[in-house]
């Protein structure tokens, strides 16, 4: 098949938005948000804006609920604080003619007791530990062990969806996704390896793609369905997660929320960060069960990026770290300009080192121009 270039850059409807270009920027978690509050604030709203150039950004992980929380420094969308610091975030990605949607999140068992109201145990389907890391205020720590949810608080928990999809509209965003990837406690509840109730929300297919529908049906009596996404990760080992038969599983999900007419599915493709090609899974099954847009995410390059567009095996394209250290992605993609490098050091935590100050090819340009009256006579 021929590949155009130009298709990357061209204009795409994902439900009824008019998206400029195919290019998503990813979730991805930085730990800026105010300390104390947990609420956004303006230097986030500078990082969002200088990246606005995108088709579409997702935000990075937002917890619905101090008990949904596995970092420290991550921001909610429970309060009224966290409420209108997003306003703010929301207008100038507006302001600079973008498009953004609220990625709503639970973390389950991925969690320190540090970071749970009154110091309590994570909540997970299962009473299993993962063998994963988290950050907190002293720095990366092991997990702690979590206590399974019962049916009543499963039940509070999907109210804690609705409620921060209310915030979320309250805020100005133009969607949500629902973050059902990487280990996190809807992930937890579809997959067998961290999922082994006997009750309705364990045990088979359809019963561990209940809570997954049951928080969808509770987003969906907020927003229109053309307004929501979900991103799913089928078989990335991230957060200790895994599942005897993931196609079973997510063919099943997917089919289920192309019922109801969700905007996107967003799909990590391999494991989360590493490699595409981690275990084997048949994508193409994946998209064909979802009427919607399909997402491609992880590790895409410009040309990989052009050739999934071009074959139709994607719909959109979700770029994450060098969106980090790209504030202008889009024209050094649409260019073919060299990217800056990130610096991993700075990723989670701080202040504007490492978040607002990577330079575009405009001023880049400037820096390197010869100033005035400098030059050899």
């Amino acid at each position: 098949m021929t590949q155009d270039a130009n298709i990357l850059f061209s204009p795409f409807r994902l439900g009824d938005l008019e998206l400029k270009n195919r290019i998503v920027m990813a979730p991805l978690t930085r730990n800026r948000a105010t300390h104390g509050t947990d609420a956004p604030n303006e230097l986030m709203a500078e990082y969002y804006r200088q990246r606005a150039s995108a088709g579409l950004i997702v935000t990075e992980a937002t917890q619905i609920s101090k008990q949904g929380q596995g970092y420290i420094w991550t921001p909610g969308i429970y309060s009224q604080s966290q409420v209108e610091g997003w306003k703010k975030i929301t207008a100038a990605v507006h302001e600079t003619g973008g498009k953004i949607f609220n990625q709503l999140w639970h973390v389950g068992r991925i969690s320190h007791v540090s970071l749970q109201p009154g110091g309590a145990q994570p909540v997970a389907p299962s009473a299993i530990r993962a063998k994963a890391k988290t950050f907190i205020e002293t720095g990366y720590a092991d997990v702690s062990e979590p206590r399974a949810l019962s049916i009543e608080e499963i039940g509070a928990v999907v109210g804690d969806y609705a409620a921060a999809a209310e915030n979320a509209k309250k805020a100005g965003f133009d969607g949500v996704e629902i973050h059902a990837a990487n280990g996190y406690l809807i992930d937890q509840f579809l997959r067998d390896g961290t999922n082994k109730r006997t009750d309705a929300y364990g045990g088979s297919v359809e019963n561990r793609v209940r809570f997954a529908l049951e928080v969808a049906d509770a987003i969906l009596r907020v927003w229109d369905a053309k307004r929501v996404g979900i991103r799913i990760a089928p078989v990335t080992p991230f957060n200790d997660i895994s599942d005897s038969d993931p196609a079973r599983i997510f063919v099943h999900l997917a089919e289920k929320l192309s019922a109801r007419g969700l905007a996107y599915i967003h799909v990590v493709e391999g494991a989360t960060g590493g490699a595409r090609d981690y275990a084997p899974f048949d994508y193409i099954r994946l998209r064909k069960a979802f009427a919607g847009a399909y997402i491609a995410n992880n590790n895409y390059t410009r040309e990989l990026a052009i050739e999934a567009l071009s074959e139709k095996r994607a719909d959109l394209i979700a770029f994450g770290k060098i969106f980090i250290s790209n504030p202008d992605l889009v024209e050094r993609l649409r260019v073919g300009a060299p990217l800056n490098p990130f610096d991993q050091a700075t990723f989670y935590g701080g202040g504007a080192k490492g978040y607002t100050d990577y330079p575009t090819l405009a001023q880049a340009a400037m820096e390197q121009a010869p100033r005035e009256g400098t030059g050899a006579g």
